[in-house]
Order: C-alpha cells, then structure tokens, then sequence
C-alpha cells in the first residue's frame, strides 16, 4: 500500500469513526446513567437523517439548520418517550426494558414508512464542504474532514460538561446512589430526563451529519444499533472516552478491513470485539462490575 492510499484510507477510517462517536456516545450515555440498553437508539439515528433529508433538501433550508432540526426534534421525541413512558421502567428488570425499547423501534419504523415511503434517498454535502483539500500528495475531502475536526470537539465538550460541571457532578452522582441524591433535593427523575434526551439528540445529530455520505433506506437503523453495541462494548459500558477509542478501533478496521481483506470486512468488527472482551472483559477503559 503506498503513502496516499495509506493516508487516505486512514483519513477516511477517523472520518467514519468520528461519525460513529457521536452516535455511540449517547447510546453510552444513556446506558452510563440510566443502566437501560436503548434498542431504539438506531431509529433515533435513522429519523435524524430523514429529518435532514425533509428540512435541507425538501424544504430547501440550509444543511446545517436540518442538523440542528434534527438534534431538536429528536430531543423533542425523546423526552415524550421518556416522562410518558420509560421512567415507569427503571426499577424493573433489563428484559422490561428490552422489550420496551423494542417496542419503540417497531411503532417508530412503521411511522417512517408511513412519513417518508419506502424509496432510497440522498443527501448533498453542504456548501463550502463538497470540494477537496490537497495536500500536495492526496486530495482529502472537505466534508471528512469536517467530521474529524467535529468529533472530537464533541468528545471535548462532553468531558467538560460530565467532569467540570455541577450538571456533570450531579449525573455521575446519579449513577452511585440516585436515592441518596434524591435526599439531597435533586430532582433525579429530570436528571435522568435530561441525560435520555441529550443521548438520543446525540443520535440525531449523528444521523443528521452520517446523511451525505450513505443512503437513506428504510431499516438503516438496524445496522447502525449492531455497531454502536461493537463500539460500548470494545471501549466500556458507561465510559465516554472508551466510546471514543472504541469508534477509532472501530473506523479503522472497517476502513482499512474494507480494502485489505473485503471478504472479511463485516466479520472484522466482530472479532475485534472479540479480542477485546477476551483480553479485557470489561472494555478497554471499562471497570469491572462491583457487587452491591
């Protein structure tokens, strides 16, 4: 493999990687604080890429107002889900919760179909972001390179808000002890509110930003969820910055499985994940589970 190929494939791997974060990351979250593995979380996802579709080139708005619309509206469905219904869950056990979120994907897939068809979709790259950056010995695309500059400045401002905040203070808090939390006159129910919604705008975000670069097809969500449980898994259950480290490793043997073994490249992600758990059960920046 020569220097450009090699560059450019691993450009692309942190371009997908940095994609994939974003959505990992509030799955993670949700997971980190709320202890509910979110089946729904891929049709989060997939909602905010037709809601870019619908406001950036249906209506015409500028791409970027279709991310926000995005993020907004998945806010927005979130919540409803989570005050009406989900925080009647909590106390029962995962299978419940399972069940539930799963429910989620079935009613939200068949309200797709019915707002947006079954028909295959795209998406343009916004202005000023369809050209390419040269480099002198490879042309990197603009909007790649977006995603790189994007994710970690996510990743970023995630850790500030988690670590160097009070909100933050109050959210780890909440994953140790919610009741003596709720003793100390934190309104834990609007914690966990809060933490829901944030997570599922994240997916949002990410579908919204992942919508230039794939086709938009109906049950888009169910390999996106597979990949987003890879990359938890491989980084750690409830830890941001291994979602971060996971979405690298994840990138990177996608992007360059696709070019060296491509008869491998959907088994890859998989022993990867493999490999991890048997050298480190618990993730890479994972802890073990402690008894209560």
């Amino acid at each position: 493999m020569t220097l450009t190929m090699f560059t450019l494939n691993a450009f692309y791997g942190l371009a997908l990687a940095m994609n994939m974060f974003i959505i990992a990351s509030g799955l993670n979250l949700i997971f980190g604080v709320l202890r509910v593995i979110n089946f729904a979380h891929g049709m989060f996802y997939m909602f905010g890429a037709y809601i870019v579709f619908t406001v950036a080139k249906t209506w015409g708005a500028p791409f970027f107002v279709g991310v926000l619309a995005a993020g907004a509206a998945l806010a927005v469905i979130a919540f409803a889900i989570e005050r009406l219904l989900l925080r009647h869950l909590y106390d029962k056990e995962h299978l419940m919760q399972l069940l539930f979120t799963f429910a989620i994907v079935l009613l939200m897939s068949d309200a797709a179909k019915m707002i947006w068809g079954t028909d295959q979709y795209s998406v343009g790259y916004p202005p000023g972001l369809g050209g390419a950056v040269n480099l002198g010995f490879v042309m990197l695309p603009q909007y790649q390179l977006f995603l790189c500059v994007v994710g970690p400045l996510i990743a970023v401002a995630m850790w500030f808000v988690v670590d160097r905040t009070r909100w933050g203070r109050v959210v780890r808090a909440a994953t140790q002890d919610r009741e003596m939390l709720a003793a100390l006159g934190v309104n834990v129910p609007m914690v966990y509110a809060a933490v829901f919604t944030i997570g599922s705008a994240l997916a949002g975000v990410g579908g919204a930003l992942a919508a230039p670069r794939i086709a938009l097809v109906p049950g888009m969500d169910a390999t996106i969820i597979n990949e987003c449980f890879i990359i938890v898994i491989i980084g750690g259950l409830g830890n941001m910055w291994g979602s971060f480290l996971g979405a690298l490793a994840f990138g990177f043997v996608v992007q360059f499985g696709t070019v060296l073994a491509p008869n491998w490249q959907d088994v890859l992600p998989y022993l990867l994940m493999l490999a991890v758990l048997i050298i480190r059960p618990w993730g890479l920046l994972g802890r073990p589970e402690t008894g209560h």
